[in-house]
């Protein structure tokens, strides 16, 4: 009973409390092939002992990206965090704080989240950023939905260079938002045409820069077609690194900028928890999701904080309110901050140029191997490679001999035949000349 606490009769009364008939009437919107059809081949229980020793055992059997020449990107980045970054983020005051509902009583936390909404609307060319959505998959769905409520159109055009994932994001929320997608067909070597999908239904074009297969794009005469249409342009980034170098999409005309802040100050930490970054122009900031932290002062003149328009808010104005993400990342918004901080302008355009020179040296590299084309003819530190063969059994045989080199296209866009050979590789001022001598070298003999 220690850890069942409720018996089958319990169960029974609460089925009946909200209209079931069975527990598996609760999964029913999952679909059929999806239900195991037998429990996971675990065993039933353990001691803590032997489940520790279990798991350290399966633990050991990955080859970890602080192990082995890393050259893996595809929307998570491996960048040196500063360990002063880590010691900062861990006091107490800022590790336990929540959401601060009472901003009254949260000066700190408030000030911290103001000035990393400045510093977000700082790097992105943007007017005002919010404290801090989940991620940028999450960020660019929020985007997608409030260029409809904005617009008041139905319609969301997605470009093919979209991370796969962010483009499942979206797609998930706009199913039971009765909004239309237009996915464009992934296709690292033919310009796409997105002006001309632009009609009077359009509510945005969502675009990545630079995208999944690391291109780095110009938008401003797509900026100025969607001005033309009454669509926003929503840029996606998804290595926030580059705009240290590439033109912010706020200097492009972008009206929403959704991207994913892991990059700075966070780990890759096995997919998340990461921190979704979220800026629009000055018009369009009632209609922003997520929290927004403000200067003023108190009635004795002195400088405070405050959380502000929070009727946007679902938990002011539930039935009205802009978004349902009920909390940020506050934590990994902090150590986006502080890394950021510690960084300075100069240092963070230098972080960018050390990661597009080390991704220049790759490309030399790995330009020279037998059987590798280098695919996009612009990037930042993320190019895309055609190979002569599969590439996803020719990134295992990398990792056979300790190589961790990059993401196959095929494992984020299963059953694209045309896109079976591609393997989109990354570079950051973590990679030393030996270690991408190594990558092509491993990669001359998988091939």
């Amino acid at each position: 009973m220690r850890f069942l606490p409720l018996s089958g009769a319990d169960r029974a009364e609460m089925l009946a409390a909200i209209g079931v008939p069975a527990i598996e009437d609760l999964y029913k919107d999952v679909p059929e092939g999806l239900h195991l059809a037998a429990p996971v081949d675990l065993p039933f229980h353990a001691g803590e002992l032997d489940v520790g020793r279990d798991l350290a055992a399966l633990a050991a059997r990955n080859l970890d990206g602080g192990s082995a020449p890393f050259f893996v990107g595809g929307g998570v980045y491996r960048h040196h965090v500063p360990a002063a970054v880590d010691h900062l983020i861990q006091r107490g005051e800022f590790l336990t704080a929540y959401t601060p509902y009472q901003p009254e009583v949260s000066q700190g936390t408030l000030q911290a989240l103001f000035e990393f909404q400045t510093q977000v609307a700082l790097i992105t060319g943007m007017d005002v950023a919010n404290a801090s959505l989940y991620d940028g998959s999450t960020g660019c769905a929020e985007a997608a939905m409030m260029a409809c409520r904005v617009t008041k159109r139905s319609r969301v055009v997605l470009s093919g260079g979209l991370h796969p994932h962010y483009r499942e994001v979206t797609e998930t929320n706009a199913r039971f938002l009765d909004l239309r997608i237009d996915a464009l067909n992934p296709d690292p070597a033919t310009p796409e045409d997105l002006a001309s999908r632009l009609d009077e239904e359009t509510a945005c074009i969502v675009v990545q820069n630079p995208d999944f297969f690391g291109r780095v794009r110009e938008l401003s005469a797509l900026a100025s077609a969607c001005r033309d249409a009454g669509a926003l342009l929503i840029v996606v980034v998804n290595e926030i690194v580059s705009l240290g170098a590439l033109k912010s999409p706020g200097d492009m005309g972008a009206d929403i900028v959704a991207a994913e802040g892991q990059s700075l100050g966070n780990a890759m930490g096995f997919g998340g928890p990461h921190v979704g970054l979220f800026a629009v122009m000055d018009r369009l900031l009632r209609q922003m999701p997520g929290r927004l932290a403000g200067q003023t002062v108190d009635v004795d003149g002195n400088r405070g904080w405050v959380l502000t328009l929070s009727t946007r808010e679902q938990h002011i104005r539930r039935e009205k309110a802009t978004s349902n993400i009920c909390t940020n990342s506050g934590l990994c918004a902090l150590a986006f901050s502080i890394h950021l901080t510690m960084l300075g302008e100069a240092g963070f355009t230098r972080m960018a140029e050390l990661n597009h020179a080390a991704a220049v040296k790759l490309a030399e590299r790995l330009g020279a191997v037998d059987g590798v084309e280098i695919v996009n003819d612009t990037f930042f530190n993320e190019f895309t490679l055609r190979l002569d063969r599969p590439a996803a059994p020719v990134v295992e045989a990398m990792a056979g001999q300790g190589v961790l080199g990059g993401v196959p296209v095929s494992r984020l866009l299963p059953g694209e035949a045309a896109l079976e050979n591609l393997l989109v590789v990354a570079a950051t001022e973590t990679n030393t000349e030996a270690e991408m001598d190594k990558f092509a070298d491993a990669l001359g003999g998988a091939l």
